[in-house]
């Protein structure tokens, strides 16, 4: 053996002379605790705290809740924030102009507006000309006299009760219907399917408008008139998402421990559906607070003098050349209602459905 390959030998021999040998000593046992077993970065929670989360996350579904929410306190709260009632005349306090105090001190809403004449436009200020010093109409008064600020928020209470009344008595109906005809199919699902058909290929207005025709007009007589043709979108959804659960594992295990049909439709598969069909009710109060603007606005809604949206639009429209005013409180109000309702039900969309999770 060379000389090299005997120094290597003995390196080698001096480098596992010196390693270092482990003991029990040197191994101990960690104590786990229960937070050692949870995973920090995907965490369980339940599944409503997360909707709640990704529904937070969006802006616009937060910012329509936000107007929801104070329109709704003001329909309530606004119509006795003042002395006037949505019923009150004084033919000697009408076509004021917006006049709210502290704020005419600024210029604005101080009781002026814009007259057009043959001549041109002249500034008027029938408090001044009145010598109504100490009367005060936050957003005008309307051809008889009446306080716009307490009829537009009075209005918007009517059309928000009606709205969402009707919206749940379609979630019930439209609901209950879908489930059962998807549960059962066949015979069943072709008979209820040619009805929904039938009712759907009437036009709603026909319906509603001979509805309003036979009853009395009023709030009951709308909202019955929107049970009638407003459950047809509902039943198609709740029978989508039925035809689509019928055949999951946990029916066929309640089906094999004796469970009822009702008990399988109801305690089984609709707590699995509540998602769309809460995003579906959402959608539903703007279109019936336009359905029922409309048919105030054609004279088949509340009659006088409880007020709605619908009417109040309806009366401003008739002096919308003269007195503007008048028509922009309760269009504005229905607007940013409709609006806020559209976004809310888009962000409850996008919360309710896990494949939009990571979206």
């Amino acid at each position: 053996m060379s000389e090299a390959a005997l120094k290597k030998e003995s390196d080698i021999r001096v480098v596992k002379s010196d390693s270092y040998i482990p003991t029990q000593a040197d191994f101990k046992l960690k104590k786990k605790s229960s937070d050692d077993f949870v995973d920090t970065n995907f965490a369980s929670q339940s599944f409503w705290k997360e909707v709640v989360a990704r529904f937070w996350r969006k802006k616009s579904a937060v910012l329509g809740l936000v107007f929801v929410l104070v329109i709704t306190f003001f329909a309530f709260v606004g119509p006795v924030m003042n002395e006037y009632t949505y019923s009150g005349q004084n033919l000697e306090l009408k076509n004021l102009a917006p006049r709210i105090p502290i704020i005419e001190n600024t210029g604005f809403f101080d009781g002026h507006e814009n007259i057009r004449t043959t001549s041109g436009t002249k500034v008027v200020n029938y408090y001044f000309e009145k010598k109504l010093a100490d009367t005060f109409y936050w957003f005008g008064s309307d051809n008889f006299g009446r306080d716009i600020w307490t009829r537009t928020w009075s209005g918007a209470q009517v059309s928000l009760i009606i709205a969402v009344a009707a919206a749940i008595i379609d979630m019930i109906i439209g609901m209950s219907y879908g489930l059962i005809s998807g549960y059962f199919g066949g015979k069943v699902d072709m008979v209820l399917q040619r009805i929904l058909e039938i009712a759907n290929g009437i036009p709603r207005l026909v319906i509603v408008t001979l509805l309003l025709l036979v009853f009395k007009p009023g709030m009951i007589t709308i909202i019955i008139a929107l049970m009638l043709t407003e459950w047809v979108g509902m039943s198609r959804i709740a029978r989508a998402e039925m035809l689509k659960l019928k055949e999951q594992e946990f029916v066929l295990a309640s089906r094999t421990l004796g469970a009822g049909n009702m008990h399988i439709i109801f305690s089984e598969v609709l707590p699995n559906i509540i998602g769309p069909i809460i995003t579906q009710v959402m959608f539903s109060i703007p279109t019936a607070i336009f359905t029922e603007a409309f048919l105030s606005f054609v004279g088949l809604g509340i009659p006088v003098p409880r007020c709605s949206l619908g009417s109040l639009i309806s009366e401003g429209f008739n002096s919308f050349t003269t007195h503007p005013y008048q028509i922009i409180p309760p269009i504005v109000v229905m607007a940013l209602l409709m609006l806020s309702f559209n976004l809310v039900a888009d962000g409850l969309r996008e919360a309710l459905d896990p494949k939009l999770k990571e979206m």
